[in-house]
């Protein structure tokens, strides 16, 4: 419910069809249908599927809620995005484009659209790639996770991206979590993560292992918009009980991705004692 205000700007950015899965309370869906009843921007919009996954426990089922809205896509091809970015103009027609020009219909491809973020709350968005690689210089744009986590996106290879005019295939590295253009029967998202931490790391590592090859798209950008710290990521910070039971779930997923592929998931294992 606290990110619903990106709901409208979202539908401005992206005129293709959405699958949007909400986690509220009864009387949050209540509020919910009367400002989506108000919208003149939702309103006007025939192509938006809203699930409603009722809140449970203490934790947000971060995944479960992801599959549901997986599993209503009603597209060939889904684009899995978080509400808190924004899609570049004309995103919907350039991933239509990129998915015939990739032969996707024939070939196992994840399609990377490279993430950025602005810590502004008024944001002058960039119209083109070279207005947003000005802002980049200029300070006003980072690359996403820029000064948290550059693992999640470093292998998205942003200095490439910058002079790239095609697409450009990348190796998985470990922790590398991007945003994707996959067929709809890709993998569901690994429900046992839950609250913060590896919750979009282990489908990205579900898709490596079923050797989807990761193309990054030259053309295309997100850019992530500014909020207050989740619930679920200050108890990360602050709980070493937390921490604990996440490290208990890597090394289950680790040890169920190793049954399901094999030697094809040996390089995981290695990668994790590494870390």
């Amino acid at each position: 419910m606290d990110r619903l205000q990106m709901l409208e700007a979202i539908c401005k950015h992206w005129e293709g069809p959405i699958s949007l899965a909400l986690y509220m309370s009864d009387a949050e869906a209540q509020q919910f249908l009367r400002y989506a009843q108000a919208s003149e921007v939702l309103k006007s919009r025939k192509n938006v599927g809203y699930h409603i996954v009722y809140k449970e426990g203490q934790f947000y089922p971060v995944n479960l809620v992801r599959n549901i809205a997986l599993r209503n896509a009603n597209t060939p091809y889904v684009f899995l995005a978080d509400v808190d970015f924004l899609p570049m103009y004309g995103l919907y027609d350039y991933l239509r484009r990129s998915v015939v020009q990739l032969d996707m219909a024939h070939t196992k491809k994840a399609l990377v659209v490279p993430a950025f973020e602005t810590l502004r709350y008024r944001l002058s968005f960039p119209k083109s790639k070279a207005e947003l690689l000005s802002m980049l210089d200029m300070g006003t744009l980072y690359t996403f996770r820029y000064h948290v986590w550059t693992k999640g996106h470093a292998p998205t290879n942003y200095a490439k991206w910058r002079t790239a005019t095609t697409p450009y295939k990348v190796e998985w590295e470990a922790d590398f979590e991007p945003y994707v253009v996959v067929k709809r029967d890709c993998p569901e998202y690994d429900q046992r993560f839950v609250g913060f931490g590896w919750n979009k790391v282990s489908h990205i590592m579900e898709l490596d292992a079923q050797e989807y090859d990761l193309m990054v798209l030259p053309n295309a950008f997100m850019i992530h918009m500014p909020h207050a710290p989740s619930f679920d990521i200050s108890k990360f910070r602050s709980s070493p009980g937390y921490r604990y039971c996440l490290q208990t779930l890597k090394d289950e997923f680790h040890q169920d991705l190793s049954r399901k592929y094999g030697a094809a998931a040996l390089k995981y294992l290695t990668a994790q004692r590494n870390i």
